[in-house]
């Protein structure tokens, strides 16, 4: 059973080059690779900049995918930004994992399990992720992450998905932390930041379990050169019966 998922660090809909708010373009970009699942990052709820939208019902409508998670985590003068999931199949068990470290940026984890039913049933473990600008503070949010009740009470052959953005410059986090603890990289060195012009691999998605793993791309059209300041990333998976 196929299974795609993208991660995309949406920058609030608007442009990395024009500063322009068109939520369009994210929708489009999104829409061309119909994934089953969408990690995004940025997502604004009733901020001014964004037209005091609720994201993540501005593009799962668009998107036609039903099941959705938000989390608030940074609170602004008007308005909430954080992480959202969309999905085409029910989220169950939605919870926060929290990553903030002190005098740092408010950061938590959204946590959800995906039912699948379709030749058969199987349920992926989701964690969606934004973690830290400073090298410590991104080991110490991985570590947490790992060391939470919602991945350490796992069967080891439950299929699991880390993602989101890693803000990891230097490609370290892999190798020092996710590797040890099983999991695989799906997007090694996969460029995504600036979006224009792309020299930076911020964004990963690692995963474990029975999940086996086809492909992954960043998306480079022209129109998700212009919708964030990041590509998304494109992963494919097989899911075993």
């Amino acid at each position: 059973m196929r299974f795609r998922l993208i991660t995309y660090n949406i920058h609030k809909g608007i442009g990395g080059v024009d500063r322009r708010y068109r939520p369009e373009r994210i929708i489009e970009t999104l829409a061309r690779y119909n994934a089953d699942v969408v990690l995004l990052q940025e997502v604004d709820d009733g901020v001014p900049r964004s037209r005091h939208d609720r994201q993540v019902d501005t593009l799962g409508d668009a998107l036609g995918m039903s099941h959705r998670a938000f989390q608030r985590n940074v609170s602004l003068t008007n308005g909430y930004y954080g992480n959202a999931i969309l999905s085409r199949h029910p989220l169950h068990d939605v919870h926060h994992v929290d990553l903030t470290v002190p005098l740092k940026k408010r950061r938590r984890a959204l946590v959800a399990r995906c039912v699948i039913r379709e030749q058969y049933q199987r349920t992926i473990q989701l964690v969606n992720c934004h973690l830290g600008l400073a090298g410590f503070e991104r080991a110490i949010q991985l570590r947490k992450i790992l060391d939470s009740k919602a991945l350490r009470q796992l069967h080891h052959q439950t299929p699991t998905i880390v993602g989101g953005d890693y803000n990891d410059l230097w490609g370290s986090l892999g190798k020092r932390l996710m590797e040890p603890a099983g999991y695989f990289a799906a997007c090694k060195a996969a460029r995504t930041f600036p979006a224009i012009m792309p020299v930076r691999s911020l964004d990963r998605i690692y995963f474990k379990g029975d999940l086996r793993f086809e492909h992954s791309f960043p998306a480079r059209t022209e129109i998700a050169r212009q919708a964030s300041d990041h590509l998304p990333i494109v992963a494919d998976f097989e899911l075993q019966p």
